[in-house]
């Protein structure tokens, strides 16, 4: 039987000139192309004149994405699709943005008709929807997979129920990342009976206990005192604000010094540096410091958190975040926030605690507790999820499935 070619439309996908960009992407996507031939249609928000705006902007850098590369082992095209920006302010601006994306693909419709077994398009709006149209075009199935913020706030924007829910239910399958987005997918439209759990996975060679000592010297990071980690987007979403000031309170309440790493890019990144100096000019390394290496490949994010004492994510809403499988891969407990599917993997006081999102001193309070703990290593790595290549094999199984019939229920997969 000759293996089944896959073409993936997504704008998570990263690219020689933002590599760091949706590694769980790239990790789930490679174990995939393993299996069979995997075109990638990582589409490039575009707008006219951007290239004048340099690096500046990320718009701006994006000019600088190559038409076609070779990234982690997998072919990669990257079509333009203009958009019209002011969505997240003024989200009935975002209907626009579908047929947009979808003129960004079709002047690849002449090379790519009979050449795929299957469309894959990952994230609802555009980049799904825009997929299924697609598919129709080529005359093949399509699969979609969600993942949070496409589910939990894109989806709700005026003008995009119908779409939206009209790719749901002409998909072969819909995929969620966590039994709560399962639910929300048929809830938008998708079918009860073709709608399936797909679990990300962590990378267990990267992701495993490690000395915390050691690791906070290969770090620079201080050997006394308790550590803190955050890896995300610095955006208010992720709950950083609160972040920032729970551990304002754990420096005030007279223990031992209690230090914070915050990794990651975004908006708020000017305002973690600006705690970062308030910290060090009050009490420093005596209270605990703040450090915000910025964006980090995954090798270096697995250091920080096999230094860390403790990992927190507090975001509002979320699907399931890697950094949290990643974290009890690596032996470490997790305080974050009960939305999404950080309860599938959270089990509240014996993996990490649960905490309401939002609440500033409610998670002062549990990441003391959790500091104030002992944990089990062995028994945390335990709990993560399988392997990124069981999850892509997963992926391949049900889009295996439905080039052989879209209309197969699954019964057979386990």
């Amino acid at each position: 039987m000759a293996p089944i070619r896959v073409l993936v439309v997504t704008r998570l996908f990263p690219s020689s000139v933002e590599p760091l960009e949706s590694p769980f992407a790239r990790q789930q996507l490679a174990a995939l192309g393993r299996r069979c031939p995997v075109l990638v249609a990582g589409v490039v928000p575009h707008l006219p004149g951007a290239r004048l705006l340099g690096d500046r902007t990320h718009v701006g850098r994006l000019t600088r994405v190559p038409e076609c590369e070779t990234l982690a082992g997998l072919a990669v095209i990257h079509p333009r699709a203009a958009y019209v920006p002011g969505a997240t302010r003024f989200p009935w601006l975002a209907r626009f943005n579908g047929p947009l994306y979808l003129a960004g693909l079709l002047r690849y419709l002449p090379v790519l008709r009979g050449r795929f077994d299957v469309v894959l398009g990952t994230y609802l709006y555009p980049d799904a929807c825009a997929a299924a149209a697609l598919a129709r075009l080529l005359g093949i199935p399509h699969v979609i997979k969600a993942h949070g913020t496409d589910v939990d706030v894109v989806a709700r924007w005026p003008g995009l129920g119908r779409p939206i829910s009209a790719a749901l239910r002409s998909a072969s399958w819909s995929l969620g990342v966590s039994r709560a987005m399962v639910a929300s997918l048929v809830a938008l439209g998708a079918r009860a009976d073709r709608t399936a759990l797909l679990e990300n996975g962590v990378d267990r060679s990267v992701f495993h206990p490690r000395d915390r000592r050691a690791s906070r010297i290969a770090l620079g990071l201080p050997a006394e005192g308790r550590l803190l980690v955050f890896v995300g987007l610095l955006v208010t979403a992720k709950g950083v604000r609160e972040l920032l000031a729970a551990w304002e309170q754990l420096r005030d309440d007279g223990g031992p010094p209690v230090h914070l790493a915050v990794v990651g890019d975004g908006p708020l990144r000017a305002e973690v540096a600006q705690a970062a100096s308030r910290a060090a000019s009050n009490g420093g390394a005596r209270r605990g410091l703040l450090f915000a290496p910025g964006a980090l490949p995954l090798d270096r994010v697995a250091l920080h958190l096999g230094a860390a004492d403790v990992v927190t994510l507090p975001t509002h809403r979320e699907g399931t975040p890697n950094v949290v499988l990643e974290a009890l891969a690596s032996g470490r407990p997790v305080v974050a926030t009960r939305v999404g599917g950080i309860p599938d993997v959270i089990t509240h006081g014996a993996t990490g605690l649960l905490v309401s999102p939002r609440q500033t001193a409610e998670l002062a309070r549990a990441l003391r507790d959790a500091l104030d703990r002992s944990w089990d290593e062995g028994a945390l790595a335990a709990s993560a999820p399988p392997s990124w290549d069981e999850s892509g094999a997963r992926l391949h199984a049900l889009l295996a499935q439905t080039v052989a019939d879209p209309r197969l229920p699954d019964r057979e997969i386990r």
